[in-house]
């Protein structure tokens, strides 16, 4: 373990520990500043982006250190992604809540115009550099076909994930009319759908619950790639116990199945935000949507199941030898 820890990509690694300290500290903040934006407290963002970026650069770190090939190159991606997405986009968000103003969409003065240009094009680059280590990620050789599997698909569904933000930024259309007229404006995008970014929110997350969120679909898209390779890990571990997992086909197939159910819960979340509807209060279509999303995946890994079942109970009963009887030969 203490080898593979010294192999980890350090600036990540580094950056990980730096987002943990910004989390503790925005916690404090929480606390002893009763200042808000947007009817929450200002250090609310900060926290919730330093974890979010705190568990993207250890799953990078952790990536980074499996791979066999193209080390380099991916050291030098994983260095210029701290330097040039994570530090630019947290400083901003930082930067605005020490100034207790909005960090997204702010186009108030020239200085937060200036602050929220570079955290758009901090974001843009960040989506360009996570694909290229996808792609040198993907081409490694692995033994394990299900992990193999896993961090392809959970950088896919991430990059989907992010490129969700990139909505956010559209005017919406009361600001488009205005924009139409001519007016200047101090706000252009909004998380929200069919109500205003200042509405009741749930605690935590502050996402809205009298109106679509976007950030639902973002959030959730996002962490694919932590959650599809613990999948991997977790149906690895499970297969100790449980014989019909042991087949590396078998897990395989389940991780593909867990990438299509939350791809599919991504877009769902993401659909059911479009038509301004808070996560905490879906109407009868999206539960009916999510319902047939359950049924599929719960149907599919039965089968997968039920195939890895019959195929090792066709298989013959096979001794096995004492240890010692092997050294001995």
């Amino acid at each position: 373990m203490g080898v593979l820890l010294r192999k980890w990509h350090g600036p990540l690694s580094f950056c990980a520990v730096a987002m943990a300290v910004l989390a503790a500290v925005s916690v404090v903040g929480l606390v002893v500043d009763e200042r808000t934006v947007l009817d929450q407290g200002v250090w609310l963002k900060p926290f919730k982006f330093a974890v979010s970026f705190g568990l993207y650069a250890t799953t990078l770190a952790w990536m980074i250190a499996q791979a066999g090939r193209w080390r380099r190159a991916l050291w030098w991606l994983g260095t210029v992604t701290v330097a040039l997405f994570v530090a630019p986009e947290i400083t901003a968000i930082t930067f605005q809540a020490v100034r207790g103003v909005p960090s997204h969409f702010n186009l108030s003065t020239h200085l937060d115009t200036t602050v929220f240009m570079i955290m758009g094009g901090a974001a843009y680059l960040g989506w360009l550099l996570t694909f290229a280590m996808g792609v040198l990620l993907v081409a490694q050789r692995r033994v394990d076909r299900a992990m193999a599997w896993a961090i392809p698909l959970g950088l896919a569904v991430s990059l989907a994930g992010m490129s969700i933000g990139y909505l956010m930024t559209a005017p919406t259309p009361d600001q488009a009319q205005q924009l139409a007229r001519g007016l200047s404006l101090a706000t252009v995008g909004a998380h929200s759908v069919g109500g205003p970014d200042s509405g009741p929110g749930m605690p935590v997350t502050g996402w809205e619950t009298g109106s679509g969120d976007l950030r639902v679909a973002h959030f959730v898209g996002l962490h694919a790639l932590q959650v599809l390779p613990l999948v991997a890990i977790g149906l690895r571990l499970l297969s100790r116990r449980f014989a019909v997992l042991a087949g590396g086909a078998t897990r395989t197939a389940l991780v593909i199945i867990a990438a299509f159910g939350y791809a599919g819960l991504t877009a769902l979340v993401l659909w059911q935000a479009q038509r301004g509807q808070a996560l905490v209060h879906p109407d009868a279509l999206t539960l009916g949507a999510a319902a047939g999303l359950v049924a599929l995946v719960s149907v599919a890994t039965v089968v997968v199941l039920a195939v890895s079942a019959t195929r090792r109970a066709g298989l013959p009963d096979v001794p096995v030898r004492p240890a010692a009887t092997l050294a001995g030969r």
